[in-house]
């Protein structure tokens, strides 16, 4: 099993640098969007749908309103961004209160909530450098990885057990020590001053597991453990963009805001 994790994740991790480096910016940018359309039919079957043309209408939907955001309000983006956050905001109340009854049309918003702001921070991020997409991306895989070897060497204190069972308080702690250990090498490459940069970066990994709880809710609601299975080892393509989909909203304004960037 952690073989496949790996193969995966590296020949994930080269496709990614050919998108964000090599390709042209119009077939990258088409890339994100496939990927989000493909994340809304896996969120469909959250949706009690028995048909595929009405899992087809749901992703209809979504690049319906992803193509809003683009072309009818791109001057928008930054609002679009602090809504996602505070979005996130709720969802990490809301794992406190879980188990809790989730209608249907809860989830069809909530699915929205979670794949069109994804949608915009990654232009968003991509528009102002590729490097700092892939910055944002390492940070979250820092904190998955060092939440899995953690937990799975120490844990011992369930972090959400009504939600997933096997996270634990110890895989957090060793997460976020994996985010400082990569933001103390991006710092020093891009030499930016760390007083800013670390707290930031803890509070992106940090939301990134609030990402990943948030959609295990749904698909706990549904009795589905996996979104899909278009990546062996890791599930389908809401169990790899799960976290992302709340970190990369924070990393996008913040960037911004904090004068990281220019």
């Amino acid at each position: 099993m952690l073989r496949t994790r790996i193969i995966t994740a590296v020949i994930s991790l080269v496709i990614i640098g050919a998108v964000l480096f090599i390709l042209p910016a119009t077939v990258a940018k088409l890339v994100f969007a496939v990927l989000i359309l493909a994340g809304a039919w896996e969120w469909s079957a959250f949706l009690s749908f028995s048909s595929d043309a009405t899992r087809v209408g749901y992703v209809t939907l979504i690049a319906a309103l992803m193509a809003a955001v683009v072309w009818v309000a791109p001057g928008m983006f930054d609002r679009i961004l602090m809504f996602a956050c505070m979005w996130w905001i709720v969802a990490f109340i809301w794992t406190f209160l879980f188990p809790t009854p989730i209608p249907v049309a809860v989830r069809w918003i909530c699915g929205a909530l979670v794949l069109v702001p994804l949608f915009v921070a990654l232009l968003f991020l991509y528009r102002i450098d590729p490097q700092m997409l892939l910055f944002a991306l390492l940070i979250v895989w820092a904190a998955d990885v060092g939440a899995y070897f953690a937990g799975k060497q120490f844990g011992r204190v369930k972090l959400a057990p009504s939600i997933s069972p096997e996270k634990t308080w110890e895989g957090v702690i060793g997460g976020l020590m994996m985010v400082v250990v990569l933001t103390l090498a991006w710092a020093g490459y891009q030499d930016l001053s760390l007083a800013v940069l670390l707290p930031f970066c803890l509070a992106v990994g940090a939301l990134s597991i609030v990402g990943d709880l948030t959609v295990s809710m749904f698909k706990r609601t549904a009795g589905v453990k996996d979104s899909g299975t278009l990546f062996p080892g890791h599930g389908g393509v809401l169990d790899r963009i799960d976290s992302v989909a709340a970190a990369a909203p924070l990393f996008a304004l913040g960037l911004v805001q904090l004068g990281l960037v220019t």
